[in-house]
């Protein structure tokens, strides 16, 4: 969610400024959906200040979880006061949009700070990006989760590099995908449907490993808005076996979260 930013000021240093979406109208969308659990990713334009998230999940009654992103000069009370809050994991940003990438040597920082605490690592990351990391991501010691299906690109095809480093994550033990933001793999073109063969991948290939996400409340789209029930709708139509659909929405984020 973003603000209401009277209430929680954006970053002064943020690279978009997206409209008042408060915790409200996450409650509700979730209602409507039918979602009662959830995790709440910090928004990059409030940057390392956590009082949106940390009120949302205060507000949750104990039913969301939050990923957090941690300022440089993070230490370990940083990490246990953000885990007493309901923070279970660490977000680090490898698009160009956002940013200048983390060096290898921030990464090791944020895994050393947030590993005794049982956290995970949230990897935003773009296809090409992850060819190039993909060594360093596999020799990481805690659970890391590539968001957004990497970002690939419906348009460049299965069989692009990309999408073969995505895949190849079957074989490394700690890797999760999140197979959100189909509408950005479509190319912002609705129906989106372009994306439902990479989301198919995914769940075959790593079905005890696949996390499903909405991208509420879709920032910096270029393209179609989104239609949260739609997006279910295509989750469903990319995953017909009930049995899956239960893993992946329940079963597997039970296993990273754990609590």
């Amino acid at each position: 969610m973003f603000g209401p930013h009277a209430r929680f000021p954006f970053a002064a240093a943020r690279r978009y400024t997206p409209p008042d979406v408060p915790a409200s109208a996450l409650y509700a969308l979730h209602a409507h959906l039918g979602a009662t659990h959830a995790v709440l990713v910090q928004a990059a334009c409030h940057g390392t200040d956590h009082s949106a998230l940390l009120d949302a999940i205060a507000g949750s009654g104990g039913r969301y979880r939050g990923v957090a992103l941690l300022p440089e000069d993070a230490t370990a009370d940083t990490v246990r006061q953000l885990h007493e809050g309901g923070v279970r994991g660490a977000r680090l940003n490898f698009v160009a949009h956002l940013g200048k990438p983390p060096s290898p040597e921030r990464l090791r920082r944020v895994v050393a700070l947030i590993a005794p605490f049982g956290w995970h690592l949230c990897v935003h990351i773009d296809g090409a990006a992850l060819v190039e990391w993909l060594p360093e991501l596999r020799r990481l010691p805690i659970p890391f989760v590539v968001d957004h299906l990497a970002r690939v690109a419906a348009a460049d095809g299965l069989a692009q590099p990309a999408m073969r480093a995505l895949l190849s994550l079957a074989q490394c033990a700690n890797a999760w995908v999140k197979v959100s933001a189909i509408d950005r793999v479509a190319g912002g073109q609705a129906p989106f449907t372009a994306g439902l063969p990479y989301v198919r991948a995914v769940l075959e290939h790593m079905p005890e490993r696949s996390l499903w996400g909405s991208d509420w409340p879709h920032p910096n789209i270029q393209g179609d808005m989104p239609d949260d029930g739609r997006l279910v709708d295509l989750f469903f139509e990319a995953c017909p076996d009930a049995a899956l659909r239960q893993r992946v929405l329940t079963q597997n984020p039970l296993a990273l979260y754990r609590d």
